[in-house]
């Protein structure tokens, strides 16, 4: 796939910032900075939903945790009010940060604010690029970290697992339930029977 000057610029741009993550994942045989990782799996998901993305939506999963680690969950209080106040102020930064990057590679401001609002999320389920993102996103999660997550919080009664499965699924349209599906059918016995679980309920 061909891309435009400014597209190559701007990607280029973020795996840069992303690359200087001191945190590692492993992918297959390499390790790779966690978020710079991160990305690429974000890029390769919007592909797998959305052969023909726009240019937006490839910087927007590019830059959906663009920097991150330099804003740590720790910073904040525990407790869910303080992770969403943690999360709300992520997704600013990393707002501002890709409409940075693209304005100094040369998009139109009215490009610059409208990767901004898809990465604040603000109109999820009102703007199909905003959800767009979010399927991805949660395909990423599913994916890569459900597994764990699940073995990290292995203090988390069942009730609570049901309700954190129910609200990423609550969060995914018609298009990522039928790839999030498909991914189920390869997941460990123990998060499969979970997902079919919270599935079960006639009100998710």
């Amino acid at each position: 796939m061909q891309l435009s000057p400014r597209l190559e610029c701007a990607l280029e741009a973020i795996d840069i910032a992303n690359r200087a993550d001191p945190n590692q994942e492993q992918v297959g045989e390499q390790w790779l900075p966690k978020e710079f990782a991160y990305s690429q799996h974000m890029t390769r998901w919007l592909f797998a939903l959305e052969p023909e993305p726009s240019e937006r939506l490839q910087i927007a999963c590019r830059a959906q945790h663009i920097e991150r680690w330099t804003m740590p969950r720790k910073d904040y209080p525990e407790g869910r009010k303080a992770y969403y106040q943690w999360r709300q102020a992520c997704g600013r930064m990393h707002g501002r940060r890709a409409a940075e990057i693209m304005a100094g590679c040369g998009y139109p401001a009215e490009e610059c604010q409208r990767v901004e609002t898809i990465l604040t999320k603000r109109e999820l389920r009102q703007d199909e690029d905003t959800q767009l993102l979010e399927d991805v996103a949660c395909m990423v999660f599913l994916e890569r970290y459900f597994a764990d997550f699940y073995e990290e919080k292995a203090d988390y009664d069942r009730d609570k697992w049901l309700r954190i499965v129910r609200r990423t699924w609550g969060k995914m349209s018609p298009r990522g339930h039928e790839a999030a599906l498909k991914l189920a059918e390869g997941m460990p016995a123990h998060l499969l029977e979970l997902l079919q679980e919270a599935l079960a309920d006639p009100d998710v």
